[in-house]
């Protein structure tokens, strides 16, 4: 038996809390600019949000060197399917997104951002939409540190086999 020193299970899980840690990032930034009427574009703040990208997108950008045959105990079973496998841990599948909607505009006549009739763009960001990102993603971290955690276990009690 060949004893190798890598982990796939591991990696799957370091790398998703890597996409939460960035999600937790930019949520972050979100909720820091949340009242930033003027960014260095000269234009309200902009919300934030991290697209992960998925398995077609990912082999449209790598190409077809990355993929493999899938092998089964039973021919039948996913005939002419090709399944992505890359560790390039240096490969980013998220890509940051601005949204574009615009942000609601408010009566302040006194802002130094305000135009002839003294009305301000604000920013797009929704605190509570924030908070419930801010959830989601502390979850999902979660969620990785425990499959991390059980890859980590049988990683260990097959070394005291």
């Amino acid at each position: 038996m060949k004893i190798g020193v890598h982990f796939p299970g591991m990696d799957i899980s370091s790398r998703g809390m890597a996409i939460q840690r960035q999600r937790m990032d930019l949520i972050a930034e979100n909720i820091a600019n949340a009242d930033t009427t003027r960014a260095e574009d000269g234009r309200p703040y902009r919300r934030k949000s991290l697209l992960v990208l998925d398995r077609e997108q990912i082999v449209a950008e790598l190409g077809e060197q990355n993929k493999f045959d899938l092998k089964t105990g039973n021919p039948d079973h996913y005939v002419g399917k090709k399944a992505l496998y890359t560790h390039d841990p240096e490969y980013t599948y998220t890509q940051v997104l601005e949204d574009a909607t615009p942000g609601d505009v408010v009566y302040m006549p006194n802002h130094p951002d305000a135009d002839r009739n003294g009305y301000v763009e604000m920013p797009n960001v929704d605190i509570v939409t924030e908070m419930v990102e801010m959830i989601k993603a502390t979850r999902g971290f979660e969620a990785n540190i425990t499959a991390f955690e059980s890859s980590k276990e049988i990683a260990k009690s097959s070394l005291d086999i």
